[in-house]
């Protein structure tokens, strides 16, 4: 998608599934920033804020740097009751997390924010952007994982990165007996969700 200058989008992520979701609705972003922000979770913080918090902040950090731009960022949360699951980078932490979700119900939280210059009269003293926002629940069941069904996911090394421990649009999927919500939130952006904030913005869609 070609857009005019007056409506250069930049992307906050570094994640190719983001940019690839994009695509999937036709949205291709004029430049792709990553946000490099402390994502650590404050004292007492709830997976939904957590979520939501995170993807303002990379969405200003990334719009201090892009000046007239729209700012698309996104954050997901993978959360087991109260406790929020780490991007998993050893092994220990993915059978961790893959502990905790088999044979349970666990939800993923998708904060996403969008900044866009203010129109005439729509700035307040001092704010140059105007922020939208959606904080989107999806809810997923896993299968009982047996040990060997464990090990094997681990070895395939599909999980490092991942919040929560695991992709659902990879081998995990066959371990997923039911899921409520926006599929595409698990996988990184709720694009129904996007697609209601560009337009809401007057962002040019497909």
């Amino acid at each position: 998608m070609s857009t005019e200058t007056t409506h250069r989008l930049v992307l906050a992520s570094a994640s190719p599934r983001r940019l690839d979701l994009l695509r999937q609705i036709g949205v291709v972003p004029d430049a792709v920033d990553p946000a490099d922000i402390d994502e650590s979770p404050l004292p007492r913080e709830l997976p939904p804020q957590h979520a939501l918090r995170l993807a303002g902040e990379k969405a200003a950090a990334v719009a201090a740097r892009h000046p007239g731009a729209f700012v698309l960022a996104a954050d997901t949360v993978v959360a087991c009751g109260r406790r929020i699951l780490p991007k998993a980078e050893e092994e220990k932490q993915a059978r961790a997390c893959l502990g905790l979700l088999s044979g349970r119900r666990h939800r993923v939280f998708g904060g996403v924010v969008l900044l866009s210059p203010a129109g005439e009269g729509d700035a307040r003293e001092g704010e140059a952007l105007r922020r939208s926002d959606r904080l989107v629940r999806t809810d997923v069941t896993f299968k009982s994982l047996s040990h060997e069904e464990t090990e094997s996911y681990i070895a395939s090394g599909e999980w490092q990165g991942k919040a929560g421990g695991y992709a659902i649009q990879g081998r995990a999927a066959a371990h997923v007996r039911w899921i409520g919500g926006s599929y595409s939130n698990v996988v990184g952006l709720p694009l129904f969700e996007v697609a209601a904030l560009l337009r809401g913005v007057g962002f040019p869609l497909p």
